[in-house]
């Protein structure tokens, strides 16, 4: 099926990356891993400064917060300064686990990730078709802009450090949890703002029907891409599918 973008009145193109940019396998089997094993030393050697002192401060309220629900999170300790970084350690291990879209969790992966891409052990992963389709819409006056649960930052190292190149020149934004919920109608509405364009002249793709309802409801037009290793989605959805960037024309 192909999804011609001058029919459908569209200026804008809103990607998702995780299963629509990018193979789940990368994120899943290299990034998280990645950030995993390498978020101790990271704690030790940046503890002090700034950023990472705001990370722990956002992490500090979320533990907050888990306890208050009952959630039953590891303990969090204060002192001695090595108890407290290994009770962040095991707090940001337990939101993994659980694949929470934690702001003060994405900004340590993206500060980790950062340190792995400029040191060339990472190397982003897009899927073929997808910096050919970049190039195509970007020649045509397309504003093309990314929405992930991943940190701004990691959006642009990802797409900065691929195999293919760097792709950044292509795209004119990044949203992230700051913005708001994939699954929230509001972030949409802040997203159109953002590109000052009428949500009907913005298409969003993702992998994930609800985020293509919030999209939806917010008056973006949207699309289902389905690639290989994707979630199976809800039967009767109703959102038009598409296997490859190429198909949108």
């Amino acid at each position: 099926m192909t999804f011609s973008l001058s029919a459908a009145s569209v200026r804008g193109i809103l990607l998702d990356i995780e299963g629509s940019t990018t193979p789940i396998a990368f994120v899943h089997d290299v990034l998280f891993p990645f950030a995993r094993e390498r978020l101790k030393d990271c704690l030790r050697r940046n503890f002090s400064s700034e950023e990472v002192r705001g990370d722990v401060a956002k992490l500090r309220e979320e533990h907050a917060a888990d306890v208050e629900l009952r959630l039953e999170p590891p303990p969090w300790v204060e002192d001695p300064l090595d108890a407290q970084r290994d009770s962040i350690v095991a707090y940001v291990h337990w939101l993994m686990d659980r694949d929470r879209k934690s702001t003060g969790l994405k900004s340590l992966q993206g500060k980790i990730w950062e340190e792995g891409y400029l040191s060339g052990e990472l190397k982003g992963q897009v899927f073929p078709d997808v910096p050919p389709a970049l190039q195509r819409w970007c020649q045509n006056g397309i504003d093309i802009r990314i929405f992930s649960s991943g940190s701004a930052l990691a959006q642009k190292l990802l797409f900065a450090h691929t195999e293919a190149g760097d792709l950044t020149r292509f795209l004119r934004g990044y949203f992230d949890t700051t913005t708001g919920g994939k699954t929230a109608l509001e972030s949409y509405r802040r997203i159109a703002a953002q590109f000052r364009l009428p949500p009907p002249e913005i298409l969003f793709v993702s992998d994930t029907t609800a985020e293509l309802d919030a999209a939806k409801s917010a008056g973006m037009q949207a699309l289902l891409c389905a690639r290989p290793g994707n979630r199976p989605q809800p039967p009767g959805h109703g959102h038009r599918t598409i296997h490859s960037f190429s198909e949108i024309i």
